[in-house]
């Protein structure tokens, strides 16, 4: 987890508090979550939810910039919440924050647009360089999550749709498979963050993906960027 602690300095340099609102059942979890954060000069935990439909109540509420969410929830889970949260076109980047590990729970979060998936015993500090991380745009698993997707048949049939892109938006892409940002892209391709989106929203319509997230497992799927 490198890469968050990288993103975690750069997110305290900043100056920006980042809001945080935390989804989940077990109010001990919760209660754990926000202690630790709230010792983070950069994040402010702004509100708390029980489960899913409450916590996407909460946020059209509050507005957060990341949401901690857990999957596995009574009534309304996590998935649907992700679910929710895309309809209503919510700013909120999700990160999900569970015990459970199976692919039959990671992909379908992925797909609903989490735009990270951390399990429970992740380290404190990695986890707050992780909130920054995807406070900054940028795609988030840990390895273990990461090895199981790219272990998945591409069942997709989008191998012929590479084929569409043009040399630009597959410089765009190995660097969205980078983790980086579409402000970082900016920069290493010299082009305006506006160019960036334009190119990030063709990829995603030419290879029929829905969020970067998926864009970042298909680039290193077929063998684009890192």
């Amino acid at each position: 987890m490198a890469e968050e602690a990288r993103q975690g300095k750069q997110g305290a340099a900043s100056g920006r508090t980042i809001r945080v609102l935390l989804v989940d059942d077990h109010q001990v979890v919760r209660k754990g979550l926000r202690t630790f954060l709230e010792v983070q000069d950069d994040i402010e935990v702004v509100g708390e939810a029980g489960d899913g439909a409450e916590g996407v109540a909460r946020a059209e509420e509050l507005c957060p910039d990341v949401i901690l969410m857990d999957v596995k929830m009574p009534g309304t889970d996590g998935i649907e919440a992700l679910r929710r949260l895309r309809a209503l076109e919510s700013p909120a980047r999700v990160l999900v924050v569970t015990s459970f590990t199976e692919q039959r729970t990671v992909i379908p979060a992925l797909k609903a647009g989490a735009a990270g998936y951390v399990y429970k015993d992740v380290d404190p500090d990695a986890l707050a360089g992780a909130i920054r991380s995807v406070h900054a745009g940028h795609v988030l698993l840990q390895s273990e999550v990461a090895g199981a997707l790219l272990a998945q048949d591409d069942t997709g049939g989008s191998q012929g749709r590479g084929n569409a892109l043009t040399e630009r938006e597959r410089e765009v892409l190995a660097l969205i498979a980078d983790g980086r940002s579409n402000r970082e892209i900016a920069r290493a391709l010299v082009l305006s963050e506006k160019t960036v989106k334009t190119h990030v929203s063709n990829i995603l319509m030419k290879l029929d993906l829905a969020d970067r997230t998926q864009a970042a497992l298909w680039a290193v799927r077929h063998g684009i960027g890192d």
